[in-house]
């Protein structure tokens, strides 16, 4: 099994520098790419379902290419937490939906290639903090009294994602199985290193 130690900071990735005792294995590493790949088509599909209406959450007739709105439906559905109002005005609006689906789409698109890994996440985070909000788990009654659904007050599906996210960001996962060597070669990406 081979073992990767990071022995100084690298043109690529100046910010690895030896730690004691860190490592990571070749399989941890192809397990990263995996768990980069699986959210990355989460993303991409969801893009995809509500765009064409591929019949798994989005009936065709629903799609955004026959004039259905991304975001509708579940913004406008929103009977928790205290934005409710706020995702009642943005449900079905042109920015709503453009911003999520080019979020969506340029998420799935990033992690699959396993460039710009950290934009993706940032972006993941922020979309799955604001769906965190619209369900908001801490509510065990919806505005009308009814049972919320809610299974777990803190660590629901949006929770576990950002975790991931986060996770995928901070181990440089797009170097295995993706492009992200090349791109972080790239002239910008190297200046700037938020864009890794």
């Amino acid at each position: 099994m081979a073992i990767h130690r990071p022995t100084a900071p690298t043109s690529a990735h100046p910010e690895i520098a030896e730690i004691p005792g860190s490592m990571i294995t070749a399989n941890a590493s192809k397990a990263l790419a995996v768990l980069r790949l699986a959210t990355g088509f989460v993303f991409l599909w969801a893009f995809l379902d509500k765009t064409f209406g591929l019949n798994y959450t989005t009936s065709s007739a629903k799609a955004w290419i026959h004039g259905g709105s991304p975001t509708k439906g579940f913004l406008s559905s929103v009977a928790v937490g205290p934005f409710q109002s706020v995702f009642h005005t943005m449900a079905g609006t042109w920015y709503a939906n453009w911003l999520f689906m080019l979020g969506m789409l340029g998420i799935g698109v990033a992690l699959i290639a396993g460039v710009a890994v950290r934009i993706a996440a940032a972006s993941g985070v922020l979309i799955m903090a604001m769906m965190w909000f619209a369900e908001f788990p801490f509510a065990q009654h919806t505005s009308a009294g009814a049972a919320s659904g809610s299974t777990n007050p803190l660590t629901d599906y949006h929770f576990i994602y950002a975790a991931v996210l986060v996770v995928l960001a901070a181990t440089f996962a797009g170097s295995t199985w993706g492009l992200g060597r090349y791109w972080a070669r790239l002239p910008f990406v190297h200046r700037h290193r938020w864009a890794l």
